[in-house]
């Protein structure tokens, strides 16, 4: 499984920037997968994002109303919308991924298995 951000960009607050991550390897119909982003200065990793194959959508209470997930069931790529961006959102962005039995999304934070490289994202004032 390989995963792959981009989109991540440099905007002022009350900007938007859509993230993408492209999946390749991801084959079984029951999956789980989500956004999580690191803050600069080595921050706690937190989830932002999740969506699964039950259908089920979670957010972040500190995204929620500005930012989107969504899936191309037809290729298997994950988006963010992010809409009305802070300063506090700037981090770097991961997309992750479980697949196989089980695999919903407990949380916004799930443990993934596989993660990208990430995208930065920097939003300033």
């Amino acid at each position: 499984v390989h995963l792959m951000e981009s989109g991540g960009g440099s905007v002022q607050a009350g900007g938007s920037l859509r993230l993408s991550c492209a999946a390749s390897g991801l084959s079984d119909s029951s999956y789980c997968m989500g956004w999580l982003r690191q803050a600069p200065g080595g921050k706690a990793y937190e989830g932002v994002a999740t969506i699964d194959s039950t259908g089920n959508i979670r957010y972040a209470d500190a995204v929620k109303g500005r930012f989107t997930i969504s899936k191309d069931n037809t290729n298997n790529n994950l988006y963010l919308q992010m809409n009305m961006l802070k300063l506090e959102d700037t981090a770097m962005y991961h997309c992750g991924a479980n697949e196989g039995a089980g695999a919903y999304c407990y949380s916004v934070f799930p443990v993934y298995k596989y993660w990208g490289q990430g995208t930065q994202v920097t939003v300033s004032s």
